[in-house]
């Protein structure tokens, strides 16, 4: 599996756009194969904050996932409305048994 992760901070005039856009993305990211969780979150600490947060089952669901032309959009729109992005971070997991 692997989990991504990112985050952008949003400029005063574009919070609502930049939220609408990342709540689409994230809706319609759900549906692609090898989609095991995407999430969007407002950070409580700086509510000017996106915080991105998704599991594949594969390098190519997410490889997949990066060719999508709504996504290379969605990225490429959000760069623009934000104030600031954090590069994403790509990470191998796998689910251990409780300790």
């Amino acid at each position: 599996m692997l989990i991504v992760t990112g985050s952008l901070v949003a400029r005063e005039d574009t919070v609502e756009e930049l939220r609408r856009q990342a709540l689409e993305h994230t809706q319609r990211s759900r549906k692609e194969p090898g989609c095991v969780s995407h999430a969007v979150h407002v950070d409580c600490e700086n509510p000017m904050r996106l915080f991105f947060f998704e599991e594949w089952e594969s390098r190519e669901a997410l490889l997949a996932h990066f060719a999508v032309p709504q996504s290379r959009h969605f990225v490429k729109s959000a760069r623009e409305l934000a104030a600031e992005a954090s590069p994403i971070a790509i990470f191998e997991a796998a689910k251990i048994q409780q300790l």
